[in-house]
Formats: structure tokens, sequence, C-alpha cells
């Protein structure tokens, strides 16, 4: 099995997703995530969580990060073919601009 990480991207960050929802709407996006969890079973390795504010670093300089990328999760998969078929109707794909991209982790020699 490889892990691969899940990136959410989003064109609304997910603090201002949440601020601009009812609890109600709140609540059913929670249970919409917690249903997906429950179908990928043990192969969800970390649920993860919304990411906030963030810098990019780049040759000693800072800048205001990136707002695309509003959070994370971490699967485990037999093949990246299997890790995107885990996200089939994931809730994130029904909000507005939502998109998923997933990364393979590597193995890093001598660690």
């Amino acid at each position: 099995m490889t892990k691969y990480l899940v990136l959410y991207s989003s064109p609304m960050s997910a603090a201002d997703m949440m601020a601009n929802s009812s609890p109600e709407e709140r609540q059913a996006g929670m249970d919409a995530w917690m249903a997906w969890a429950q179908r990928t079973g043990g192969a969800l390795a970390d649920f993860g969580m919304p990411l906030g504010s963030s810098v990019h670093i780049e040759d000693g300089s800072t800048a205001p990060g990136s707002a695309q990328v509003s959070g994370y999760s971490i699967v485990e998969a037999d093949s990246l073919d299997a890790a995107a078929k885990m996200l089939d109707d994931h809730p994130h794909l029904h909000t507005p601009g939502g998109a998923i991209d997933v990364h393979e982790f590597l193995p890093m020699p001598g660690m």
C-alpha cells in the first residue's frame, strides 16, 4: 500500500466557506464528509483538516500563499488510479469550483 496526499482546492478559502454557511449547511457538509470517510474505511489514513492562511517562500523572500488549497486528507491505496477512485463523488466536488489533486508519497532513500 502506498500513501497519497489528497489536496482540496477551491476559489473560496475554507474559513470563508464556513463563515458564509448556515449551521444546517455546515452540518450537512460534515454529514457528507463523514459518509465519504465511512465508505473509504481503513484506506483513510488521515481524515485531514481545512487549511487557513499560508505564505509562499522562495529565494529567501515570503509572499502571501495560494488561497486555492483549502484542505487535505491522506489515503492509502495500491495505485494512483485506486486512490483517485476513492474520490469519485467526493463531497468537495459538489462545492462551487471545488477540485481535488492526488499526489503519491514517494519513498525517501535512507529513511
